[in-house]
């Protein structure tokens, strides 16, 4: 209770947090790779035509997701690693605090991969 009092924020809002930043990386790395995934997406599945070349609307905003992207992925490594846990909270257990660590991971794999995509992609193509 004091320190909620001194902070303004409750244990269920601290452990609140990092799904938030993990939500927002996934949909930010989604925004980053939608240029590129979506059409290749589409050609694995037969459709084809040159509407596909509107999907690259969002291609100058790459950049901006991206950073987005590794923001919130860093505000989640901060909240995972650096910032101590408070006692009563969710994440005090040390088997929550595991399973938030490999879903993190996980899901940074996963986002990192979606980034790199536009290097990766001509290995398929050819």
């Amino acid at each position: 209770m004091a320190t909620e009092m001194q902070t303004g924020t409750t244990d269920a809002e601290k452990t609140a947090a990092p799904k938030w930043f993990g939500v927002g990386a996934v949909l930010a790395a989604v925004g980053a790779s939608l240029c590129c995934v979506g059409p290749f997406v589409l050609v694995l599945l037969g459709v084809g035509g040159s509407w596909m070349s509107s999907l690259v609307a969002l291609s100058p905003y790459r950049p901006l997701f991206i950073v987005l992207t590794l923001v919130l992925l860093g505000g989640a490594f901060y909240r995972l690693y650096l910032q101590p846990c408070g006692e009563g909270a969710a994440c005090a257990s040390a088997q929550v605090r595991r399973r938030q660590r490999w879903i993190f991971w996980i899901l940074s794999v996963a986002i990192l991969a979606l980034i790199a995509f536009p290097w990766y992609a001509p290995w398929f193509l050819d």
